[in-house]
C-alpha cells in the first residue's frame, strides 16, 4: 500500500531533498545537488518566488520507506498574468512502481482541480531559471548541475498515467576545436562599427554586479515570445544574482552595450561542475567546496547557461561579438568541450546562433501534460 504524506517540517523537507541520493546511488550519471542550497530553494522565507507562487511538497511511502517525491506548484504570475491556467509539478522522482507515481500525480491533479486550473505540466520548476524536462533520450551522459537526471523508466510512467508530450528540449555539445574564428572575427568588428557597440570585459565579480539587473531585464525582453516564459520579477533578480553570479568566473560573463551603455546582448558560461558535485556528494564541507573551487578554476569543459539578444538586434550578428570574446578566453584556458543547457526545440533563433559550430544533440527532454 502506498501512503502519500504532505511535508510540514524541516526534518521531512530534508528527507525530501535526500531521497534521490538513495534512488541514484548506483548511477554514474546523476549529479547530486548541494543539500543546503536545495533546502534554501524550498525555503518559503528565503526564496522570493514564493511571493508569486505556492508549492506543496509530498513524499510517498511504501512499507514505511520513502519511495517517491513531488512538488506541486502554482505560479500565479503565469496563471493570472498570462492566463495560462497551468498546474506545475517538479522534483518528481520515484521507484519503478506505477502505484507510486500515480499516487503522487493524483495529489498534483487534486490541487489543480481545486484551483480550477486547466491542465498539469511537468517536470518544471518554479520559473524559467529552474530545471526542466524529463530525459527521453541520452541517459549515458553525466548531467550538468543545472538539469535533472532521471531513470529511463520515468517516461513509461507518464505515458501509462495519461500524460502526453507538451514541449521538447534539446541539449547539444561541440568540441571547441569546431570553432573557426574566421566565421566571426571580421564580422564582429564590422558589426561593432555599424551599430556602435562594444563588448565589456570583467576580471572581478564586483565589476559584473552593476549590470546584472539590466541583464535580467534583457532576459525578460529577449525570451518573452517563448511559449514557456514567465517574467523574472525585481525581487527574484536579487535572489538569482546572489545564488548564481558567484558561481561564475567573471571572465565567462559577456555583455554587449550600445553607445548609450544600454545592454543589448549577454551570455553567461559556467565551468562544468558535475564531477566536482559528485565528489562533494551533497555537502560543501569539509571538502566539497574545495572540489567546486578546483572545477571553477581548472575545468576544461564549459556550459552555455544563458544567452540573450535584444529583439531589435536579433539577426544582426551580435552573437559574433560575444563569441569572439569567448574565443580568446577559451583558447587561453584550454577549453575542450562546450555544452548547451536545455533549449526549446522550436526556438529557431537560438538554433541559428549555434549552427556554425556543428553541434551534436546528445540528450532530449520532454515535459508532459494532462488535462484536468
Amino acid at each position: 500500500m502506498i501512503t502519500v504524506k504532505e511535508i510540514q517540517s524541516k526534518k521531512d523537507l530534508k528527507l525530501f531533498v535526500k531521497f534521490p541520493f538513495k534512488l541514484y546511488k548506483d548511477s554514474k550519471y546523476w549529479v547530486p545537488p548541494i543539500i543546503s542550497q536545495e533546502l534554501q530553494t524550498f525555503d518559503k522565507k528565503k526564496n522570493p518566488i514564493f511571493q508569486d507562487a505556492e508549492a506543496r511538497f509530498f513524499l510517498a511511502y511504501k512499507n514505511n520507506e520513502i519511495v517517491g517525491r513531488v512538488v506541486a506548484i502554482i505560479n500565479w504570475l503565469e496563471v493570472d498574468g498570462q492566463n495560462q491556467r497551468k498546474m506545475r509539478f517538479g522534483w518528481f522522482d520515484f521507484i519503478d512502481d506505477l502505484e507510486v507515481s500515480k499516487a503522487l500525480l493524483e495529489e498534483v491533479e487534486t490541487i489543480g482541480k481545486a484551483h480550477k486550473l486547466d491542465y498539469t505540466e511537468g517536470p518544471v520548476g518554479f520559473s524559467n531559471l529552474d530545471k526542466v524536462g524529463v530525459i527521453t533520450e541520452g541517459f549515458d551522459t553525466i548531467a550538468p548541475m543545472v538539469t535533472w537526471y532521471n531513470h529511463a523508466y520515468y517516461v513509461k510512467h507518464y505515458e501509462a498515467l495519461g500524460y502526453h508530450i507538451e514541449k521538447g528540449y534539446i541539449e547539444s555539445k561541440f568540441p571547441f576545436s569546431n570553432v573557426n574564428p574566421e566565421t566571426f572575427a571580421k564580422a564582429q568588428e564590422l558589426i561593432k562599427r555599424r551599430y556602435n557597440l562594444k563588448a565589456l570585459k570583467f576580471s572581478k565579480t564586483e565589476e559584473v554586479m552593476p549590470y546584472v539587473d539590466k541583464m535580467f531585464d534583457l532576459f525578460n525582453t529577449s525570451y518573452a515570445s517563448l511559449s514557456s516564459f514567465v517574467k523574472i520579477t525585481d525581487i527574484q533578480k536579487a535572489y538569482f544574482k546572489k545564488k548564481f553570479i558567484s558561481f561564475v568566473n567573471p571572465e565567462y560573463i559577456k555583455f554587449v552595450v550600445d553607445k548609450n551603455d544600454d545592454l543589448i546582448g549577454f551570455a553567461i558560461v559556467m565551468p562544468a561542475f558535475a564531477e566536482a558535485l559528485q565528489k562533494a556528494n551533497g555537502k560543501l564541507f569539509p571538502f566539497g567546496f574545495t572540489h567546486i573551487l578546483k572545477a571553477k578554476k581548472n575545468s576544461k569543459d564549459v556550459i552555455f547557461y544563458l544567452i540573450g539578444i535584444h529583439p531589435e538586434y536579433q539577426n544582426k550578428g551580435v552573437h559574433a561579438v560575444i563569441f569572439n570574446e569567448y574565443y580568446d578566453i577559451f583558447t587561453k584556458k584550454g577549453i575542450q568541450t562546450c555544452y548547451r543547457t536545455p533549449e526549446l526545440e522550436d526556438n529557431e533563433a537560438i538554433q541559428k546562433i549555434w549552427k556554425h559550430f556543428n553541434p551534436v544533440v546528445f540528450r532530449r527532454r520532454k515535459t508532459f501534460r494532462k488535462n484536468l
